[in-house]
């Protein structure tokens, strides 16, 4: 049974959030001399006023929170985020059309990237900060940002944490989820401020530089400029963005045991490890591949590997380098990686690292088990036995994953688009990576997909972004049944 008052009351709390969250952009507005104050002032108003008619009637019931509530509030928190963050976009004029301002607002909120804008750079600074900014929220989870803005959901809130972060072995840095979300969202804030300051040091102007840092840590993509991170021809621009989108696509909790000096803990991290490995493997790859096949120097080869290793692992979607123009084997080594995704407990999308190696791992056992069928041979991860409900959880998650990853592919070729983008459109939504290939490539962008793709592939967005369960489960009878 639901607690539909509980839901309506958070729902309208969250709304207030980003009524309030909006108006921030009005101060840019007015720095930069633009017209747009009074749109975004009227954007957020209607958010905070649709929350606060929510809200008030309601505010002295009791909250009771179940498991089944959780699911609904978060995945109604993504659709309800994205529907009003349309608002700056449509009221400015920015992007008229409804389907295409929903497309680039869910794409924004779930670390995303992929963008329908073909003119980035005639938008008004408010603007772009306000789609920045949707990143930045989106990346650590609107839900994280509740239970810390809002205390009230400190009763119940467990069930919002186990919905929002599904991955195999999510890890609590306290007891209480309150406290939790503090400090990851403390986390977060630092390394989006040393990232901005970094940035500013460079070529870019503190507000490019800020925005980026916004992005980079959702691991989301969105660029100030249309040709993103190639506009600026920097190698220490293009450095600093790779170290900060490999500490965004790392488990924020390992961040925290960094800045409190336990990096034994980090060591030991057996994710980690995969992570790094993963990264320098096939950055060494494409390395040497790009050094033989473009000649390329050695410095500009790697520097170009490593940035798109790392974009496309993390599922961040900058580009340094339209990489559909590699050689064609390099070009599916960039597809394979669209398949891994960020560590557990990180900004990433995708799968998730610590999935790809319990699979790997479980099927190399499987061997074993063959070889000596009466023996106990468990899955070990940390040097510790997974347990089988969770080995379980992961196949299961992997096969979903496949599945609908290839019914998307066939549902976007009968739209009308070639094989190429109709991978590309499945790979780059459904692993919230942002580029893809195809119509699609890092060159280009996902204007000329039809409406009821977009649709479809906003509706992949969200389904990647909460992990598949969290949004599928809603489709299930049993869910609805007392």
């Amino acid at each position: 049974m639901l607690n539909h008052r509980t839901i309506l009351r958070i729902f309208g709390s969250i709304l207030i959030i980003e009524g309030v969250f909006m108006w921030l952009a009005i101060p840019i507005s007015l720095i930069f001399g633009e017209k747009d104050g009074l749109q975004l002032l009227l954007s957020g108003a209607i958010a905070v006023f649709s929350g606060l008619a929510a809200y008030l009637p309601l505010r002295k019931t009791k909250l009771v929170l179940n498991r089944r509530d959780g699911y609904v509030i978060v995945t109604g928190a993504w659709i309800l985020f994205s529907l009003f963050g349309t608002l700056p976009f449509l009221l400015t004029g920015s992007i008229p059309n409804f389907t295409d301002a929903f497309f680039e607002t869910i794409s924004g909120f779930t670390t995303t990237g992929a963008s329908i804008l073909n003119n980035i750079e005639e938008l008004s600074h408010a603007v772009l900060f306000w789609r920045s900014l949707i990143q930045w929220l989106g990346g650590m989870g609107i839900i994280l940002l509740t239970l810390l803005l809002l205390p009230f959901l400190g009763i119940g809130g467990m069930q919002l944490f186990s919905a929002e972060v599904p991955s195999p072995t999510p890890d609590k840095l306290h007891p209480h989820v309150k406290d939790t979300a503090k400090r990851l969202w403390g986390i977060y804030l630092g390394f989006t401020i040393i990232e901005t300051l970094l940035l500013w040091a460079g070529e870019m102007k503190l507000f490019d530089a800020f925005c980026h840092s916004l992005t980079t840590m959702a691991t989301g993509g969105y660029s100030t400029k249309q040709a993103s991170i190639a506009y600026w021809n920097s190698p220490y621009i293009h450095y600093v963005i790779t170290l900060f989108m490999f500490l965004a696509g790392t488990n924020f909790t390992l961040a925290y045991f960094g800045i409190h000096g336990q990096f034994r803990k980090i060591w030991k991290n057996e994710e980690f490890k995969w992570y790094i490995g993963f990264i320098g493997g096939f950055a060494l790859i494409i390395t040497f591949g790009l050094f033989f096949t473009t000649g390329s120097g050695l410095e500009a080869a790697f520097r170009k590997a490593i940035f798109q290793v790392v974009s496309i692992i993390t599922t961040t979607g900058y580009a340094t380098a339209d990489y559909l123009q590699w050689t064609p084997w390099l070009i599916v080594l960039i597809i394979i990686l669209m398949f891994f995704g960020g560590s557990a407990g990180s900004t990433g999308g995708g799968p998730k690292i610590m999935r790809i190696v319990v699979m790997l791992k479980n099927s190399t056992q499987e061997l074993k088990r063959m070889i000596h069928p009466n023996a106990v041979i468990p899955v070990r991860l940390n040097k510790m036995a997974v347990e089988d409900s969770v080995v379980t959880s992961v196949l299961a998650f992997i096969a979903f994953y496949g599945f609908i990853a290839v019914i998307s592919m066939a549902v976007m070729s009968i739209m009308g688009n070639d094989l190429d983008t109709s991978i590309g459109t499945v790979a780059a939504t459904l692993g919230n990576i942002g580029p893809g290939i195809g119509k699609v490539g890092p060159a280009l962008n996902f204007s000329d997909i039809h409406a009821g793709g977009k649709w479809f592939l906003s509706f992949l967005m969200l389904v990647g972004r909460l992990e598949l369960f969290t949004v599928l489960v809603l489709f299930s009878p049993m869910f609805w049944r007392r």
